[in-house]
C-alpha cells in the first residue's frame, strides 16, 4: 500500500515478479526476452493497449524517465488488448512504430501476463527491482515524479548490495523506412486560394507520424507545401522550423475570420496538449491555446466531485492546460471551432476572434451517458462533423460509439444522444437497426448533403453509414439504419466526400496513403455480431460483494474536503439487472454490493474520483492553491460463485 507520510509508491510485500510469456516480441530484434535476462536491471512493465488515450499518455510521461536512465532501467510494455483488432500482431506493429516506442514490447493476447500480475485497467504499471522482486504497482497515469523518486531509491539499495548492472538492455531499434506520409490521420480539402497559390482540388493533411502538415495535389501522393520541420518537438516560427508533436486533426477557417486573425488553419497538435495556428501566406506557425501542460482539471474548478460546469475558462488561452485535442471543426451555426479534447472526454470550443476557450459538453468522466450537454460523459471523443442544422456528430472511440450533440435548435442547452454504441466494453460489426449495429473504435466522421452520417470505423477496417428515419421518393418512410460503404481499409481514420461529388476520400492510417472509393450504387449490410472485451473473470460472491478503492494524497497534497467528501465512486454492470443493489453513484470509495444469482455473470463497471490540493495535512488548503483530480475506470468481468471472492480490492494512486 502506499505510504501515506511519504507518498512513496514502494510496496511493502515482497512478491517475486511473474515470467513474461506471450505470443513474440517486438522492438527485440526478433530475441526473446525473460526476466532473467533481465535481472540486474530496473525494470518498469507498462501493460497498455493501443487504443486508450491514457497509455498513450504513458508512453510520453515515460520517455524523459527512459533517456534519464537508460543504463540501468529498462520498461517493457507489456501489449494486452482491449479490442478484437489490437490483437493483430500487424496493427500491434504498426502502433509501435506508429507510437515511436523505443523500448522491448511483449504481445500479450491472451491477456497471460496481464493476468498474472492481476492487472485490471489500462494503463498498468509494475515496477520490478534488480534481483526480480515486486517493487510497486500502479493503475493510471501521472505516476511519472513517484517513479522517479523509486527509481533512485531502487539504484541507491542495489548498487550498495552490488545487484544492480549498468549497460545497454534488450531494446533493438527497427530497421527505418521512407515514406511520402507516414500514418496521416485526417484531411480537409482546401476549398479556396491558400497562401496565394490555386489549391482546387488540394487536401490538407495531417501526417501525424512525419510530425509536420502537409498540402497534398490532387493525385494525392505529390507534396506541395509543407509545415513542419519532422522531428518530434514543439516550437513556432517558420513552416521549416516549426514542430508539431503527432498532429490529429485540422480545420480551415472561414476568409472572413482567418482575415481577422492572421491565420487561415488550426491543427489540434495532440501530444504538444495545444492548438496551433498556421498562416499559409507567411508559412508562420504560432500557439493559440494550451500551456503544454496535460489537463487533469482547472483548480478553479474543483469543488467536491461535481462535474467541471461548462462555459468559458478564465486566463489566456495560452496558460490553459488542454489534454490531447484530436479534432478539431468550424462550427459555422455556433461561428467558432469546436474541439474534440479526448484526454479529457470532452468537448471544448475556441472562438479565433475573442480568443475565448471553453467547455462546452462532458463532465470529464470517462463513460456513455446522455442528457444536457454538462452532464454528458464521454469516452475519449475523437472525430466531429457538422451537419446542415448546426448538430455536432461525435466519433466516441473508446465506447465504439456514434453520439450527437443537439445544438441546433438550442445551442445554449443542447443534449448529447446516443445514436450507435452501449459502453466501454461492447463493440462490433452489425449494421441494420441503429439500436443494434456495432462500430469497432471509430475514429472519423463526416456529415454528407443527403443528411447522413459517415463513421470511420477504424478497428473494423470500414466505412459506415448512418441514415436517420427518412421519406423515401414515393413518400413512404424508411427506417433508420446502418450500412457498410466499403471494406477491407487500414485503420481508416478519417473520410470526406470528394469534390466531385462522387466519390469519398478516406485517410487509410496503416496504409499511408489516401485513397478514393467510389459512392456505391447500394450499400452492404454486414452482420458479423456483437462483442465484448474478453478479460479473466473473478469469481466473486453473489450474497455480498464488499468494492474498496484505496486512495492516499500524494505527498505534499492533501484530499480537498472544502465541500465534503472529496472521493466518488460510481457502479453500473452489464448486462444492468446484474446488481441487484448498490449501484449509482454516491461520495465515498467503498460500496456493498448484492447481485443476482440467476444472472451469474457480466462486467462490473466502476469509476472511482478523488480530489486533492497541494498543501499539508492540518493545514487550510489556500484559496488558490493547485487541485488535482484523479479518476480510474475499471470494467471488470464477474463470474458468481458461493466460494468466490467477497471483497473486489482495487487502488485508485494518487502518486505525482
Amino acid at each position: 500500500m502506499t505510504d501515506v507520510t511519504t507518498g512513496s509508491i514502494r510496496t511493502s510485500a515482497r512478491v517475486r515478479a511473474s515470467e513474461l510469456v506471450g505470443r513474440g516480441w517486438l522492438n527485440t530484434g526478433g530475441k526473446q526476452v525473460t526476466l532473467a535476462d533481465l535481472r540486474g536491471k530496473i525494470v518498469i512493465l507498462d501493460f497498455w493497449t493501443f487504443c486508450c488515450i491514457n497509455c498513450l499518455h504513458v508512453l510520453d510521461e515515460l520517455r524523459p524517465l527512459e533517456e534519464k536512465y537508460d543504463d540501468v532501467l529498462v520498461t517493457v510494455g507489456v501489449h494486452s488488448p482491449k479490442f478484437e483488432h489490437e490483437a493483430d500482431p500487424e496493427a500491434l506493429a504498426a502502433a509501435v512504430e506508429r507510437y515511436e516506442i523505443e523500448h522491448p514490447v511483449l504481445d500479450d493476447p491472451e491477456l497471460t501476463t496481464w493476468q498474472a500480475y492481476s492487472a485490471r485497467a489500462w494503463p498498468t504499471l509494475v515496477v520490478v527491482d534488480p534481483e526480480g522482486y515486486i517493487a510497486a504497482s500502479l493503475s493510471g497515469e501521472g505516476h511519472v515524479a513517484g517513479l522517479a523518486s523509486l527509481v533512485e531509491d531502487l539504484i541507491t539499495e542495489h548498487e550498495a548490495k552490488g545487484t544492480l548492472h549498468r549497460g545497454s538492455g534488450p531494446y533493438v531499434p527497427p530497421e527505418p523506412v521512407s515514406r511520402t506520409l507516414c500514418f496521416p490521420a485526417a484531411a480537409v480539402p482546401v476549398p479556396r486560394t491558400l497562401g496565394g497559390e490555386a489549391s482546387t482540388g488540394r487536401f490538407l493533411v495531417a501526417d501525424t507520424g512525419h510530425h509536420r502538415i502537409v498540402e497534398l495535389d490532387v493525385d494525392l501522393e505529390t507534396v506541395t507545401r509543407t509545415w513542419g520541420s519532422g522531428e518530434r518537438g514543439y516550437q513556432d516560427g517558420s513552416a521549416s522550423t516549426a514542430q508539431f508533436n503527432e498532429p490529429q486533426g485540422l480545420a480551415v477557417l472561414p476568409e472572413d475570420i482567418a482575415e481577422q486573425v492572421g491565420y487561415d488553419v488550426v491543427v489540434a497538435d495532440t501530444v504538444n496538449h495545444r492548438l496551433r495556428g498556421i498562416n499559409t501566406t507567411s508559412g508562420e506557425v504560432t500557439t493559440l491555446a494550451g500551456n503544454g501542460i496535460q489537463r487533469l482539471i482547472d483548480s478553479e474548478r474543483v469543488k467536491n466531485t461535481g462535474p467541471e460546469t461548462p462555459g468559458p475558462l478564465a486566463g489566456e488561452p495560452t496558460a490553459i492546460s488542454l489534454s490531447s485535442p484530436w479534432d478539431v471543426i468550424w462550427s459555422t451555426s455556433a461561428q467558432r471551432l469546436v474541439v474534440a479534447m479526448a484526454g479529457t472526454h470532452q468537448i471544448f470550443t475556441f472562438d479565433p476572434v475573442s480568443r475565448e476557450l471553453a467547455i462546452w459538453a462532458g463532465t470529464g468522466l470517462e463513460g456513455l451517458t446522455d442528457g444536457p450537454a454538462d452532464r454528458a460523459w464521454f469516452a475519449q471523443t475523437s472525430g466531429l462533423t457538422e451537419d446542415a442544422t448546426g448538430d455536432i456528430w461525435i466519433a466516441d472511440s473508446e465506447t465504439s460509439a456514434l453520439r450527437v450533440i443537439r445544438a441546433g435548435q438550442n445551442p445554449q442547452a443542447p443534449e448529447v444522444e446516443t445514436i450507435i454504441g452501449e459502453g466501454l466494453f461492447d463493440f462490433g460489426f452489425r449494421d441494420g437497426d441503429p439500436a443494434r449495429a456495432r462500430l469497432q473504435h471509430p475514429l472519423g466522421v463526416s456529415a454528407l448533403p443527403d443528411g447522413s452520417i459517415l463513421v470511420a470505423d477504424t478497428y473494423n477496417g470500414a466505412v459506415r453509414r448512418y441514415h436517420k428515419e427518412h421519406r423515401a421518393a414515393d413518400g413512404s418512410t424508411v427506417a433508420a439504419e446502418v450500412s457498410t460503404v466499403a471494406r477491407g481499409l487500414k485503420e481508416p481514420s478519417d473520410v470526406l466526400l470528394d469534390a466531385d461529388g462522387e466519390h469519398l476520400l478516406v485517410v487509410e492510417t496503416n496504409a499511408h496513403q489516401l485513397t478514393r472509393i467510389a459512392v456505391p450504387e447500394e450499400y452492404l449490410t454486414v452482420d458479423e455480431g456483437a462483442l465484448q472485451t474478453q478479460r479473466p473473470s473473478t469469481a466473486v460472491s453473489g450474497d455480498e460483494l464488499r468494492v474498496e478503492v484505496g486512495f492516499s494524497a500524494p505527498a505534499g497534497q492533501k484530499l480537498d474536503d472544502r465541500w465534503g467528501d472529496p472521493t466518488q465512486l460510481k457502479i453500473s454492470s452489464t448486462p444492468e439487472e446484474l446488481i441487484t443493489e448498490g449501484a449509482g453513484a454516491s461520495e465515498g470509495l467503498q460500496r456493498t454490493l448484492r447481485l443476482n444469482r440467476a444472472v451469474g455473470e457480466g462486467v462490473l463497471h466502476i469509476t472511482a474520483r478523488a480530489a486533492a490540493c497541494d498543501g499539508a495535512e492540518g493545514e487550510e488548503i489556500p484559496l488558490h492553491a493547485a487541485c488535482h483530480l484523479y479518476q480510474q475506470d475499471w470494467g471488470i468481468p464477474v463470474v458468481l460463485d458461493d466460494d468466490g471472492e467477497t471483497t473486489l480490492g482495487l487502488d485508485l494512486r494518487g502518486v505525482k
